[in-house]
């Protein structure tokens, strides 16, 4: 191999390297989003699986389960589409600048 085209593999081997590392990161990250004023909480990881919900007991109405399904489906989505946020926020950093053939 050349100079030239060593360089680019090296680099390339290097951002390798650092995507995995920052995506290694960005799974073990937790992320957490609360709806109904704080009634229910819900964590998330960055492989998108529910860690822990939390429930207020004043949520809990025996007479009204759907109230309490829309405030557990709206943390749980609330806090995937942060960790979504954040990994697309990362990746965008980390090629910004860069030529990708798409």
């Amino acid at each position: 191999m050349t100079g030239p085209m060593q360089k680019q593999m090296k680099d390339a081997q290097r951002m390798m390297k650092e995507l995995m590392e920052q995506q290694e990161k960005l799974q073990s990250a937790t992320y957490e989003a609360a709806s109904g004023g704080g009634m229910v909480t819900a964590s998330v990881n960055g492989k998108f699986e529910l860690l822990s919900l939390k429930i207020e007991k004043e949520c809990i109405d025996p007479n009204d389960p759907e109230m309490m399904a829309d405030l557990v489906r709206a943390a749980v989505n609330e806090a995937i589409r942060r960790a979504q946020e954040a990994q697309s926020q990362s990746i965008a950093g980390m090629t910004a600048g860069l030529k990708l053939p798409f």
